[in-house]
């Protein structure tokens, strides 16, 4: 689906499923700070306002998005209903990007096929800090508060 110049981020409550007794596990990476930050917040904002409770959400940082798999590993242990992954990966001038992208999306795919609960990609790929700023709050939207519609609908779909 193209998205180019169009904003995912809105969204209809009425059309959101109930939230009632659902847990939500959020894990960060550090790396990229401004841009996960911006997107933590987009996720927690949009928990909140479909409904869930502040105590029914729980959050753990981890350095990079590589370790996202591992710490989402860590919180499926809390007995939650939903986990959401946010980081932010910026093309450089080496392959450094092409391997932690390839295996940060095979990690959580695998995460997805062992675990019971489900695990949702928000892990920014973008090509220059200017796409990941856009995609995180500005004129793209805010992929985290897409994430948390999705965890949302999962997390229904899996009761």
């Amino acid at each position: 689906m193209a998205t180019k110049n169009t904003n995912l981020s809105t969204y209809n409550k009425d059309k959101v499923p109930s939230t009632k007794g659902l847990r939500f596990g959020i894990i960060v990476s550090q790396w990229n700070k401004n841009i996960t930050d911006s997107l933590y917040k987009g996720a927690y904002d949009t928990l909140i306002d479909c409904g869930v409770n502040t105590e029914d959400i729980e959050m753990i940082e981890v350095p990079g998005s590589f370790e996202l798999i591992y710490g989402t590993k860590i919180l499926a242990k809390r007995n939650l209903d939903a986990i959401i992954c946010l980081g932010s990966v910026i093309q450089g001038k080496t392959k450094h990007f092409d391997y932690v992208c390839q295996a940060v999306s095979n990690g959580i795919k695998d995460l997805n096929i062992s675990l019971d609960i489900p695990i949702i990609f928000g892990v920014l790929t973008d090509n220059t800090m200017e796409q990941a700023i856009s995609r995180s709050g500005g004129n793209h939207g805010n992929k985290g508060i897409e994430t948390a519609i999705t965890a949302i609908k999962m997390a229904d779909l899996n009761r």
